[in-house]
């Protein structure tokens, strides 16, 4: 046998390998353009079906656990503020006794009687507008609903006079008073602001 049929013979198997490689290799691109067409498809199994329970369907049972669960932080924060201010204020009995005695500059106390003037922030005329347009938004405008919110506003006010531990100030009264004056104008038709806008 001649270098010829050795070299003759191994081109010829080279030759059909290499159809066998490229006929391989293009039966699996078109298989994989095929599977690359038809997308995954996913199919759960019946347990998956069965044990679901990602979906409430009794809503009024979450509402409330989560308003206990939001009562119970409520509480835990209420603790936790007693606590804090039981070590800082342990000499006093009341807020009121905490601020009877003291000494503030003269800067901070000229600023805090402007505040509280007749024209200030703090003063009645805006603090009693800023009392009615809460009150007016939480009853969605509705005056029929004026007495339940002035009455929200007293509950408010005796609860803040409780936790102050003796009478607040007459602001304060005056505030409520202001505030109680213009919900019943509203209430009755004679609020010539709301009737303007």
């Amino acid at each position: 046998m001649g270098v010829n049929g050795i070299t003759s013979g191994m081109a010829a198997d080279y030759v059909a390998s290499a159809k066998t490689a490229l006929n391989t290799k293009a039966d699996s691109a078109e298989k994989s353009s095929a599977s690359a067409n038809q997308g995954v498809v996913y199919e759960p199994s019946q347990q998956a079906k069965e044990s679901d329970t990602s979906k409430t369907s009794d809503y009024s049972a979450a509402i409330k656990k989560m308003k206990l669960e939001q009562a119970s932080k409520n509480q835990q924060l209420e603790q936790l503020v007693t606590q804090m201010l039981g070590k800082q204020a342990g000499k006093f009995t009341t807020l009121a006794d905490m601020f009877k005695n003291m000494e503030v500059d003269e800067e901070t106390r000229a600023q805090a009687e402007k505040d509280i003037s007749e024209d200030g922030y703090w003063g009645v005329e805006q603090t009693s507008d800023r009392l009615v347009d809460m009150a007016k938004a939480l009853s969605g405008g509705d005056p029929t609903k004026a007495d339940e919110l002035m009455s929200a506003i007293q509950k408010g006010y005796d609860q803040a006079t409780k936790a102050w531990g003796d009478k607040l100030p007459d602001i304060c009264q005056k505030t409520i008073d202001a505030a109680n004056d213009k919900l019943t104008k509203w209430r009755d038709g004679l609020d010539v602001a709301a009737v303007e806008a």
